[in-house]
């Protein structure tokens, strides 16, 4: 399987400081204020939402797909960043409206909830290993 990269640098202190997070030809800016409070911006969170809404939403789509039919699912994604010995993604509220000819809400539960389960950006969130490569530049 291939593997992704993005990046982000910061610049500054935490709170006066400013960065930007890439992914292929997408920036995003980002602050404290895009993080912690409400400013312009994005932030991780914002990213990971974005992600597991794409992840869960691709996840179910196979599932179906198995089973013959064809879906348009659209999945957003609610990331709640709370305190737990300093800041941690406390909870993520998945929202998917999913339609295709011959389903049924039974089908749709079952395989639903697999996906929940079992794809990779929840699965990351069950326990993973993080590796650093930390220099001073």
């Amino acid at each position: 399987m291939p593997v992704q990269q993005a990046q982000a640098t910061w610049e500054g202190t935490l709170k006066d400081g400013k960065g930007v997070m890439q992914y292929g030809d997408v920036k995003g800016p980002f602050t404290f204020a895009s993080r912690f409070e409400t400013g312009e911006g994005t932030n991780p969170e914002e990213l990971v939402g974005a992600a597991h809404s794409g992840c869960y939403s691709m996840f179910l789509s196979a599932l179906l797909s198995e089973k013959g039919l064809v879906p348009t699912i659209t999945t957003s994604a609610k990331v709640h960043l709370g305190e737990d010995d300093g800041p941690k993604i406390t909870k993520i509220e998945l929202t998917s409206v999913v339609t295709a000819d011959g389903l049924t809400d039974e089908v749709l539960q079952e395989q639903g909830a697999i996906a929940k389960e079992n794809c990779p950006i929840s699965r990351l969130y069950a326990g993973t290993t993080i590796e650093l490569d930390l220099s001073l530049g």
